[in-house]
Parts: structure tokens; C-alpha cells; sequence
């Protein structure tokens, strides 16, 4: 987008567009309201006799690590919020990435309903989809060069914490269906196939990193896997393997950031 778009006078698709990212936000919001069973709704952990719970699966995290859902909020709404100052509404970064990042909000409300009427492979379908919103909201952002350190934390910031948890959030969700479906949760083979998993989630959190070039989706991704080993070694089902090899799948993500630091420095 040229220089000269971003000094035109905002257009009515540039409002229409503010207002949806806004709206997006709070509908989040106010439908995690549900998803935490706080005012309606059963808590996640609780659907689908408990599939989603920390002790359903090999790669499920710990409780304390969903405590990023308090940042990733937090990040949205302050974004909508930022958006909608002056001068945003014709600003070439939001007008790339504006309607991604509303669909996102869209699709996580979608996903939390899918989930309390338990139609565990819709929101598998679901949180994939968010997962692909984000990794386009954060290309059509272009380049980490933001225009201030406020920019750049509200915005890059807030989308690269969402991506990265999103990830590991679509593997403990797959994992979930699968067990759902009737597939044995414990065991040889899906230790096996949680080891390959883990695997691929510390090779995603590079191509995040050294792709996307940024360090705020690997941070998140690492802090998921982080809570997956701990799960793994501190509780059932209990891991050995599949606790280390998560451990060592969040060194490798938060090493890619690092590599990433360094190569702007």
C-alpha cells in the first residue's frame, strides 16, 4: 500500500471496518464469560465429560497456563480501543489487517459455542480456521516495524501472543476430539504420536519466529508447552517422555525468538 493511501480521508468501509474489529472484541470478551462458566454455560474443562481438561490427554497444559487468555483479552480489547483513535481508520497496517483480526474474535466465539454443545470436531474445525486468520492478520501486518513501541505491543504484540497460544490450543483441541471419538488417551501410541506432535509444535515455533519475524508467538507457544511438561510430570496421565520432550519443544521455540532478537539487533 503506497504512502499517499494512508493520508486519504477515511472511507466508509474504514469505519464499517473499525467498528467491526471493536465489536469482535467485545463479543469475545462477553462470550469467554460463557466458555469460563462465570454468568452462563459450563466451564470448558467440564464439556464433553471433561475431554478438555487438564488430565484428558497426553498434550494437555496444566490450569495455570490458560491464564494467558487474561492477556490475550486484555491485548484485544486495548486494540480496539487503539484502533479506533484518530488517524487509525485510514492506517495502512489496520486497513491490511483490520477485518482478520475481527474475524478472529468472530471465530473464538464461535469456537466456545461449539464446544458447549459439544461438537468437539466443528471447534476443531473452528480454532484451525483462527489459527489461519491469525497467521494472515499477522503477514498482511508486513514487517515487525511498527510505528511506535505502543504499535507494536498492542498490536504485533497481542496478535503474536494469540497465534502462538492458538497453536498449542488446536493440538490439546485435536487431541481432545480424538479421545472423544474413542481413541485410547494413554499408551504406547499416543505417547507416540504426542512425541511426534511436540515435535512438530517446536518447528512450527521456529517457522513462526524466523517466518513471521517475530518473538511474541513463540513466547506463547513456549508457554504452553512449558505448561504441557509440567502436566506431564507432575500429574495424570504422567509422561516422562512426552513432559521432557514438550520441555525441550519450548526451549526450541523460545530459542528461534532469540534468533530473531539478535538478527535485528
Amino acid at each position: 500500500m503506497s504512502t499517499s493511501d494512508a493520508t486519504t480521508s477515511p472511507l466508509p468501509a474504514d469505519r464499517t471496518r473499525q467498528v467491526a474489529v471493536a465489536v469482535s472484541a467485545v463479543l469475545g470478551v462477553a462470550v469467554s464469560t460463557i466458555g469460563s462458566g462465570a454468568f452462563a454455560g459450563r466451564r470448558v474443562t467440564e464439556v464433553a465429560g471433561g475431554v478438555l481438561d487438564t488430565d484428558a490427554t497426553l498434550v494437555a497444559p496444566a490450569g495455570p497456563a490458560f491464564a494467558i487468555w487474561g492477556v490475550i483479552y486484555t491485548g484485544l480489547l486495548a486494540l480496539a480501543v487503539w484502533q479506533l483513535l484518530p488517524g487509525r481508520a485510514v492506517d495502512p497496517r489496520q486497513r491490511a489487517s483490520g477485518w482478520w483480526v475481527a474475524a478472529s474474535g468472530v471465530l473464538n466465539a464461535a469456537w466456545i459455542g461449539s464446544v458447549q454443545a459439544e461438537a468437539l470436531w466443528v471447534s476443531v474445525l473452528l480454532i484451525a480456521g483462527l489459527l489461519a486468520v491469525l497467521v494472515v492478520a499477522l503477514l498482511r501486518l508486513g514487517s515487525p516495524a511498527a510505528g511506535s513501541t505502543v504499535e507494536r505491543v498492542i498490536v504485533d504484540g497481542t496478535l503474536g501472543i494469540y497465534l502462538g497460544w492458538v497453536c498449542i490450543a488446536t493440538v490439546a483441541n485435536t487431541a481432545a476430539a480424538l479421545v472423544w471419538s474413542g481413541v485410547d488417551p494413554t499408551g504406547s501410541t499416543a505417547t507416540a504420536w504426542a512425541l511426534i506432535v511436540l515435535a512438530v509444535a517446536a518447528a512450527v515455533g521456529v517457522v513462526l519466529a524466523l517466518g513471521l519475524r517475530r518473538v511474541a508467538p513463540g513466547i506463547a507457544l513456549a508457554w504452553g508447552l512449558t505448561w504441557v511438561g509440567v502436566e506431564r510430570l507432575t500429574a495424570e496421565p504422567a509422561s516422562t517422555a512426552v513432559g521432557v520432550a514438550a520441555i525441550v519443544a519450548a526451549a526450541v521455540s523460545l530459542l528461534a525468538g532469540a534468533l530473531v532478537v539478535r538478527r535485528r539487533a
